[in-house]
């Protein structure tokens, strides 16, 4: 056990991918508190928001790759390939879902006003705006770059 410990910690790429995650969450946490003047500790673990974890965790990933095993592999190949579609589905696909939960929100707050349905507001912040994925993308590549 001790053993898969030790070369986790070693894998250079898994820990820079995981260092930019991390940080960009705790951006995440930082400009929440600002904003909200209070901290919640959902900003934390929660989806959406600026900037993208997701982008900035897919593009770290994909930049260490091309880093350490070079810009024309097949394992950056497949990285960047990675990337692409977690930076399209962080800004379309989970976007219109949180679109989504917004409108279903307001209807289940008319009918519950209305005495007729009790439920739990559904969660609206799941996506990205183009501009919290680039962001995401551009502290990804940087920190791959700082830490190669």
């Amino acid at each position: 056990m001790i053993e898969i410990f030790t070369q986790l910690i070693r894998n250079h790429v898994l820990v820079v991918t995981v260092i930019a995650w991390f940080f960009t969450q705790f951006v995440k946490v930082i400009l929440g508190v600002v904003r909200e003047r209070r901290f919640d500790f959902r900003w934390f673990i929660g989806t959406g928001g600026m900037p993208s974890s997701h982008a900035a965790g897919a593009s770290a990933l994909a930049t260490s790759i091309g880093l350490s095993q070079g810009f024309d592999s097949v394992i950056f190949a497949l990285a960047a390939t990675f990337g692409v579609v977690v930076f399209f589905d962080a800004q379309g696909v989970r976007m219109a879902t949180g679109r989504q939960a917004h409108i279903l929100n307001h209807i289940m707050e008319d009918i519950y006003f209305k005495g007729r349905i009790q439920e739990r507001r559904l969660k609206e912040l799941i996506g990205h705006t183009p501009m919290e994925v680039i962001f995401g993308i551009i502290i990804g590549v940087l920190l791959a770059m700082i830490f190669y």
